[in-house]
């Protein structure tokens, strides 16, 4: 399949292969270079499943001093603005994806990033599906952690990354009216 027939694009198998290795070049670098990190275990990561079980992308959440850096991609999405959330238990048990519980809310703040109540500690921003069913975020939040804490992700039950089939209004609690769990990726420590 092709994307948009311009000079800057390319065909999907061969974007989903380069962030594949991307993804994976990311991890081993990490991994050979764990005994110099201050933070101690900083990495963790999630394989997105669709409702029939098939891989349809990953996210690596990445520590740093001042947060959380969260990169997720995910294909065979419809176009446009996808609600993502960091859920409360980490079980992605297809097709409705239930089992991943609500938001992951330690301080049991209201939903949305614009919510002058909010946010949920798993709230995030949409991830932006293109045209061709590729879908890509980039996001940093303090109020998540993959290390020890009260907002570790890894707490007693662990916790999971839904994508939603809709947009996020990021205001409505208790999940900014984004409609289905489409995908599901349980969120593990590398």
């Amino acid at each position: 399949m092709e994307l948009l027939n311009t000079p800057r694009r390319m065909p999907l198998v061969v974007a989903v292969a380069i962030m594949a290795l991307a993804v994976g070049a990311a991890l081993l670098a990490v991994s050979s270079s764990a005994t110099a990190d201050p933070f101690g275990q900083k990495i963790a990561f999630a394989r997105i499943v669709n409702a029939e079980g098939d891989m349809i992308g990953a996210a690596i959440l990445t520590q740093k001093q001042e947060g959380v850096r969260v990169f997720a991609w995910a294909r065979g999405l419809a176009p446009g603005r996808h609600g993502i959330h960091i859920h409360a238990v980490g079980m992605c048990d297809p097709a409705a994806f239930t089992t991943a519980g609500g938001h992951f809310n330690p301080e049991m703040k209201q939903h949305g990033l614009e919510n002058p109540a909010g946010p949920h500690g798993g709230d995030l921003p949409d991830l932006e599906v293109r045209e061709n069913g590729l879908g890509i975020l980039h996001a940093e939040s303090d109020r998540i952690s993959v290390l020890d804490g009260p907002t570790s992700l890894f707490d007693a039950d662990g916790s999971a990354l839904i994508i939603h089939a809709g947009e996020d209004d990021q205001v409505t609690d208790p999940t900014g009216n984004s409609g289905a769990r489409v995908a599901c990726g349980v969120i593990q420590a590398k």
